[in-house]
């Protein structure tokens, strides 16, 4: 009986060891941090575009338009 209580106690010894390794383990959460860096980055350019695309699509077929005026 007294094996028994000892490896039982062992057992949730190592099970506590365990879990508190998994909770201490900081590894994902710097994947985490990067990924929601990247997000706010794609969102920012987004962004971006949608306010300056209207002004860039107009520059753009100003200059079509001069360089077909001047080439034709």
């Amino acid at each position: 009986m007294l094996g028994f209580i000892t490896k039982a106690q062992t057992s949730a010894y190592g099970l506590k060891r365990k879990i508190a390794k998994y909770m201490s383990d900081e590894s994902g959460a710097t994947a985490i941090e990067y990924g929601l860096i990247a997000a706010g980055i794609a969102v920012a350019i987004i962004a971006a575009v949608f306010a300056i695309g209207d002004e860039l699509n107009n520059f753009f077929e100003a200059v079509q338009t001069k360089l077909a005026n001047n080439y034709s």
